[in-house]
C-alpha cells in the first residue's frame, strides 16, 4: 500500500522534472537575452492579462446595450406597422427606419421562418445578446442571421399578415472598434522592448569587454581595459585588475629569481668544464664531461618549465613555418615527414614558447617513430595542430599520466633530450598558458597522435 502511495506522490513530481528539463533546454543561455526576458515577460504578460479581462468585460457591456438597443428599435417597427395597417405602401414605415433607426426595412409575404443559422464563434456573444433581448422586447416569432452578407444583421419577424424583413448594420449592436485598444497594447509594447533593448545592452558591453580581457589575458596576450558600465561591473573590472597586477608581479618576480638561480647553476657548471678542461684525457675524466652536459641540459629543462616562458610578447606567429623547420631537422635525422595544412597557418602566440611547443612533441614522435606526419586546420576559432607518428604509442590509461612532471613511461615515452621527463609537461603548460591544451589519441598511423589546440 505504501509502495503505491509513493509511486502516486512522485508521479507529479516526475512530470514537473521533465517540464522543468524542457524548460530549461529551450531557455536563453546568454545574460542579455535572460536579462531581456526577466524585463519584457511580465510587461507583456500583465498587458495580455489587463486587455484580456477589460475587453472581455468592455466586448460584453457594450454589446449588451447595443443589442439591447437594436431589440428596442427592431420593436419600434414593428409598433409602427401594427399602428399603420392602411398605409398599403408602409411608406411611413420605410421613412421612420431609414431616417430614424437606420435600418431598411422590407414586407415579405407571410410564410415559415428560415432554419436557425449556424452561428459562429467570432460573433457568439453578439447571438446570444441580441437573441435574448429580442425575446423581451419582441412577442411575435422572429429570426435572426448576425453572418449575413457584408457587415449587416437580418432580422425577420413573422406577423399575422405578413413578414417584417430588417436590416441593421452589424456595427449598431455589436463593439467593433477593440482593435484600437490591441493596437495601443502593441505599440507600448514595442517602445518597451525598444528601451529596454538599449538600455540592457548598453548594461551588457561592460560584461563583454571583462570577458574578453580575462580570456586574453588568460591566452598570454597584452591587455588594454578599464572598467565601465554599473558599480558592480566596475567593481568586477577592478578586481580584475587587481589580480592582473598580482599576477604580473609574480611571474616577474618568479623570472627574477630563476634568472638568479640560473646565473649560480650555470657558473657552477662552467667552473666544472673549465676543471675538466685541465684534466687529462682518461675513461674517468670523459665520462665526467657527459655526466657535466647531461647536468647542463637538465639544470635548463628545469629552469624552462619553471620560467614557463611567460616573459615573452605574444605577436603574429607562422606555424607552418615553426613546421617546415622542424620537418627538415627530422629528415636530416633520415625520417620521413609529410604536412597537410588546411586555412591559414597563422596565430598569435609566443613565438619562442610554441616553437619549444611543438619541438617537444616532435621530439617526442622522431624519438620513437620511423615515419611522421603534421597536419595544421584553421578553422576559424582555433588552430589545431596535429603531431602523428608510426611508434609503439602510449596505453589509453596512461596517456594523461604522460604530461604528470618528471613521471617516466617504461619506455620513457615523455622525456625529452636531458631526460628529465619535463617533455610533454612543458608542452602542455605552454599550450594552456596560450588559452589551448594538448590531448594524445591513437594515430592514423597506428602510433600516437599530439593534438594541440589554440584558440585564434
Amino acid at each position: 500500500m505504501s509502495l503505491v502511495i509513493t509511486e502516486v506522490l512522485s508521479a507529479p513530481r516526475q512530470l514537473w522534472r521533465r517540464f522543468a528539463i524542457w524548460l530549461h533546454a529551450r531557455m536563453p543561455k546568454g545574460l542579455y537575452a535572460r536579462a531581456l526576458l526577466i524585463v519584457i515577460l511580465p510587461v507583456v504578460l500583465l498587458q495580455s492579462a489587463v486587455a484580456y479581462v477589460f475587453m472581455e468585460r468592455h466586448w460584453e457591456v457594450v454589446t449588451y446595450r447595443l443589442s439591447a438597443a437594436v431589440a428596442r428599435q427592431v420593436a419600434t417597427v414593428v409598433d409602427v406597422y401594427q399602428t399603420f395597417p392602411d398605409d398599403p405602401a408602409h411608406s411611413q414605415l420605410r421613412r421612420i427606419a431609414a431616417l430614424d433607426l437606420d435600418m431598411e426595412v422590407s414586407i415579405l409575404p407571410k410564410g415559415p421562418l428560415p432554419a436557425p443559422v449556424t452561428k459562429q464563434s467570432l460573433f457568439s456573444l453578439l447571438d446570444k445578446a441580441l437573441t435574448g433581448e429580442l425575446s423581451r422586447k419582441i412577442l411575435q416569432p422572429y429570426w435572426v442571421n448576425t453572418s449575413f452578407t457584408g457587415s449587416l444583421i437580418e432580422i425577420r419577424v413573422a406577423l399575422e399578415e405578413a413578414t417584417l424583413r430588417i436590416l441593421v448594420a452589424r456595427t449598431q449592436a455589436y463593439a467593433s472598434n477593440s482593435y484600437i485598444f490591441f493596437m495601443w497594447m502593441a505599440i507600448a509594447s514595442i517602445i518597451i522592448l525598444a528601451v529596454a533593448t538599449s538600455f540592457l545592452r548598453n548594461q551588457i558591453r561592460p560584461i563583454l569587454r571583462l570577458a574578453l580581457a580575462a580570456e586574453e589575458f588568460g591566452k598570454g596576450r597584452d591587455v588594454q581595459f578599464s572598467p565601465r558600465g554599473a558599480r558592480e561591473v566596475r567593481r568586477a573590472g577592478a578586481a580584475f585588475l587587481e589580480m592582473k597586477r598580482r599576477v604580473e608581479r609574480a611571474i616577474e618576480q618568479r623570472t627574477t629569481m630563476l634568472n638568479g638561480v640560473s646565473h649560480d647553476l650555470r657558473t657552477i657548471i662552467t667552473r666544472f668544464k673549465l676543471s675538466l678542461a685541465l684534466m687529462a684525457d682518461s675513461n674517468e675524466a670523459a665520462e665526467m664531461r657527459r655526466d657535466v652536459d647531461e647536468m647542463e641540459r637538465m639544470v635548463e629543462a628545469y629552469l624552462a618549465f619553471a620560467r614557463g616562458d611567460g616573459g615573452e610578447v605574444s605577436e603574429r606567429t607562422d606555424v607552418s613555418a615553426v613546421l617546415e623547420e622542424l620537418k627538415a631537422d627530422t629528415e636530416r635525422r633520415g625520417i620521413p615527414v609529410s604536412m597537410k595544412i588546411e586555412g591559414e597557418p597563422v596565430i598569435v602566440a609566443r613565438p619562442a614558447a610554441l616553437k619549444r611547443l611543438l619541438a617537444n612533441l616532435v621530439g617526442n614522435a622522431q624519438r620513437y617513430g620511423k615515419t611522421l606526419e603534421f597536419t595544421i586546420l584553421n578553422d576559424g576559432e582555433s588552430m589545431v595542430v596535429h603531431i602523428d607518428d608510426d611508434g609503439p604509442g602510449i596505453p589509453v590509461e596512461r596517456r594523461e599520466d604522460a604530461f604528470r612532471p618528471f613521471y617516466r613511461l617504461d619506455e620513457a615515452r615523455n622525456q625529452d633530450d636531458g631526460n628529465s621527463g619535463l617533455g610533454l609537461a612543458i608542452a602542455r603548460d605552454i599550450a594552456r598558458s596560450h588559452g589551448g591544451d594538448i590531448e594524445l589519441d591513437r594515430s592514423p598511423l597506428g602510433g600516437l597522435r599530439a593534438t594541440v589546440s589554440l584558440p585564434l
